[in-house]
């Protein structure tokens, strides 16, 4: 009996951690025919939005590695110029990645809040296609299309 008191008291941690244990074949793609963010959907997506992350933070790890790595004098001038050049483009991949990493961690929170896969301005369900090619759409393809058509229009004002 202690058993279960002490379980229902960490009810939650039981919860994440069953979500978690979520089977998924490693083939596995969610499909039109399945009800839309069942469990093993959410899952499938939370594995590749996290898959995506750690493989930006860890490309940022290299980045700042090479460099603290790569302050030395060079002499000559042109390759000066040319390696601060690169470095600039470096910084701003990384900055845009940055950002991205924010949408991802936007999109698992919305994963255990219940509301992934939904569009926020229509509360429509974003299609398994647009998920799958971008895990961090927030809009329905229609609603992305309206809010660039409104934003091209304000941006020409």
């Amino acid at each position: 009996m202690a058993d279960k008191s002490e379980n229902a008291a960490e009810g939650t941690t039981e919860v994440s951690m069953m979500k978690a244990e979520v089977f998924l074949d490693e083939n596995y793609r969610p499909a039109e025919d399945e009800p839309f963010m069942n469990e093993r959907q959410l899952e499938y997506f939370k594995r590749k939005l996290l898959a995506w992350r750690a493989e930006l933070l860890d490309e940022s790890r290299h980045t700042i590695e090479g460099l603290q790595d790569g302050t030395r004098n060079i002499p000559d001038i042109s390759d000066r110029a040319s390696e601060e050049t690169d470095r600039a483009l470096e910084l701003r991949t990384r900055d845009r990645q940055r950002k991205l990493v924010t949408k991802i961690d936007a999109a698992l929170r919305r994963i255990d809040e219940g509301e992934y896969g939904y569009c926020e301005v229509t509360g429509e369900p974003i299609s398994l296609k647009r998920l799958d090619a971008r895990p961090i759409a927030t809009m329905t393809l229609e609603a992305q299309e309206r809010h660039e058509r409104r934003e091209k229009v304000h941006r020409d004002d």
